[in-house]
């Protein structure tokens, strides 16, 4: 967003519009302007600061430096540099300010990533007290939205890494996202009511259980003054139809982690579009799997939150055309109704007929159930290549477990020889892909690993 005036030179804004544009705390905002001179604001016939555009302007180009690693100090020292060589800091090719930099506030540094280290560290040692004045400190000296997405959003994000490898309980981890799920609720508690035009409808997809990023998510929106009605964690769509009507959103925003319930999304945004209904979307399988993307009649929110954002604030300023989507090969939607009506069939024959060793029946069900509704998915979508990173995810999450190469290898064996067994030629895309899964993953791993 940017304040509208004829003028950008005029000094329109007190210190509240400009500390909530920028992110910058007060106290650090009035210690800038004595100990380096910038911004220089005018004063009121009360005394008061008043800011112009460009002093918004040359704070975020501030900010923005700083995010490319130079202390506040050195900015401004580049800034009078370009002005002393009669350059305009503001309209510089070389230091423009983007889109991104206009948005929420950015802040990086040592101190922060300290701050978000002794976080992870409270919540694995299970010490919410230590937890809550961490994050009280952080509130204190950073803008809310920086404390969200590099403390909350990256220490969440941190300690399920730590879980996948093994590191970290689901105890601890569960710990922690119930810290996150409190704060964030009670924030969203204390926002102030929306001032901006429009509705936004958000919800996770169908069988989608994930919530902290849609609380971070609805979080963002309503500081920036938008009105975000939840629906909550896999939101069935007849439960979202129901509700239409009554709400008539302006956006739905629909969220998913992983293949499957990627694939209840696609369904719910088929649905909603032929209904005329703009449909969003965004979630880490369009990040791991950006293929995707071609498949969803909707809008992709892109790869972070602060993006999402943006794309959002730009899809309820204006209509845009919704993205074609790949069709899906006769071929494949036929193998999908025929792979759907054997499906339990098929794993119900490798839980008796696989060799599990010390492998615990739990897992094998587990992983039975994981990989039938994954290549559920992918025959949905069209392709089942799809399924290389998911399927990677898997292995790797296995293996951290001490669920050794030997016992995948007899499970994805036992799968591959019930399918034969049961698909028959109508399956034959599956039967293809069942072939050599783990060897196209890897490659796929080693690709991705490259971006």
């Amino acid at each position: 967003m940017e304040f509208a005036c004829m003028d950008r030179t005029t000094p329109t804004f007190n210190l509240k519009a400009v500390v909530q544009e920028t992110g910058i705390k007060p106290d650090t905002l009035r210690a800038w302007e004595r100990r380096y001179g910038l911004p220089e604001p005018d004063r009121s016939t009360g005394g008061h600061r008043l800011y112009s555009q460009r002093n918004i302007d040359t704070l975020r180009w501030l900010l923005a430096r700083q995010e490319e690693g130079l202390s506040i100090s050195r900015a401004v020292e580049l800034w009078r540099q370009l002005e002393s060589e009669a350059q305009d800091p503001l309209l510089d090719a070389a230091y423009s300010v983007t889109e991104s930099d206009r948005g929420m506030p950015v802040v990086v540094g040592e101190e922060v990533s300290a701050l978000r280290q002794q976080w992870v560290e409270a919540c694995v040692n299970f010490d919410e007290r230590s937890a809550e004045q961490i994050l009280a400190q952080g509130f204190a000296i950073f803008p809310a939205e920086v404390v969200c997405l590099e403390v909350l959003q990256r220490g969440i994000r941190e300690i399920g890494e730590g879980w996948y490898a093994g590191e970290i309980s689901v105890q601890q981890e569960h710990f922690a996202s119930a810290l996150t799920i409190r704060k964030l609720e009670a924030m969203l508690a204390a926002t102030p009511l929306p001032l901006r035009p429009g509705r936004i409808l958000l919800a996770g997809a169908a069988e989608e259980e994930h919530v902290i990023g849609q609380l971070l998510f609805q979080l963002l929106l309503r500081r920036k003054g938008w009105e975000v009605v939840y629906l909550g964690a896999s939101v069935p769509l007849q439960r979202l139809e129901e509700n239409l009507d009554l709400l008539r959103p302006q956006l739905i925003v629909l969220t998913a982690q992983q293949i499957y319930t990627a694939a209840t999304l696609q369904q719910m945004a088929d649905r909603l579009a032929s209904k005329g209904i703009p449909v969003a979307y965004a979630g880490r399988i369009f990040v791991s799997t950006p293929a995707l993307r071609a498949r969803m009649r909707g809008y992709y929110l892109g790869d972070t939150l602060r993006q999402a954002v943006e794309k959002v604030e730009a899809l309820m300023q204006s209509t845009l055309p919704i993205p074609e989507v790949v069709p899906v090969d006769p071929i494949y939607q036929s193998a999908l109704a025929h792979f759907r009506s054997k499906a339990t069939a098929i794993q119900a024959q490798v839980m008796t007929s696989t060799d599990r060793g010390d492998m615990q029946p739990s897992h094998l069900e587990i992983a039975g159930l994981n990989l039938t509704r994954s290549i559920v998915a992918a025959l949905q979508f069209g392709d089942l290549h799809l399924l290389a990173g998911e399927m990677e995810w898997i292995r790797g999450l296995l293996h951290n477990f001490a669920i050794s190469e030997e016992h995948l290898s007899r499970f994805m064996q036992s799968y591959s020889e019930a399918a034969h067994a049961l698909l028959g030629a109508e399956g034959q895309p599956v039967l293809d892909w069942l072939e050599q899964p783990w060897a196209e993953s890897r490659t796929a791993t080693k690709e991705m690993a490259g971006l």
